[in-house]
Order: structure tokens, then C-alpha cells, then sequence
């Protein structure tokens, strides 16, 4: 019941993630080149600058996601005293 309860949290942390991550990845972006990132199908376009960029987004984008699931997951713990996650196994 309380993992249903715990879905709003999770989802809420995910469209908050997204956004941020797409802003940080701008950011960091910016200080690396002035352009826009090319997309893989550029013609001009460096592989390592495809491939660099892509992956400096998708660690952006995963950390990101990471950090506002943790977030969500305290909150909701704070909020109802339940963690929504699975409980270790024991030692």
C-alpha cells in the first residue's frame, strides 16, 4: 500500500530531475564549448565531441535522477516513517 502511496513522490522527483538535469548539462556545456552539442548525425562534428558530449549528458542526466530519487525517498520516510525502497538484506 505504501509503495502506491510512494509513486506521486517518485514520479514528482523525476519531471523535477529531467528538468534539471537538461539545465545543468546547458551550463556545463557552455563552459566547454559555445555551441550547441552536436547531434550524432552532424557532418562536421568530432567523434569525440559526439560521443564526449553524450556522455557528459547522459552522467548529467543519471546523477541527476539519482540525487531527486533520494530526495523523494527521505521526504516520504520523513513524512510516514516507511522507506519506499527495499530493505537491505540482513547481515
Amino acid at each position: 500500500m505504501m509503495k502506491i502511496l510512494f509513486k506521486p513522490f517518485g514520479l514528482l522527483a523525476g519531471l523535477i530531475a529531467a528538468r534539471l538535469g537538461k539545465s545543468i548539462f546547458s551550463a556545463v556545456w557552455s563552459q566547454i564549448d559555445n555551441a550547441e552539442p552536436p547531434p550524432a548525425t552532424a557532418p562536421h562534428a568530432t567523434m569525440g565531441k559526439v560521443v564526449g558530449a553524450k556522455a557528459l549528458e547522459a552522467a548529467t542526466l543519471a546523477g541527476t535522477a539519482a540525487a531527486a530519487d533520494r530526495i523523494a525517498a527521505k521526504a516520504f520516510h520523513h513524512l510516514t516513517g516507511y522507506w519506499p525502497g527495499k530493505d537491505p538484506e540482513p547481515k
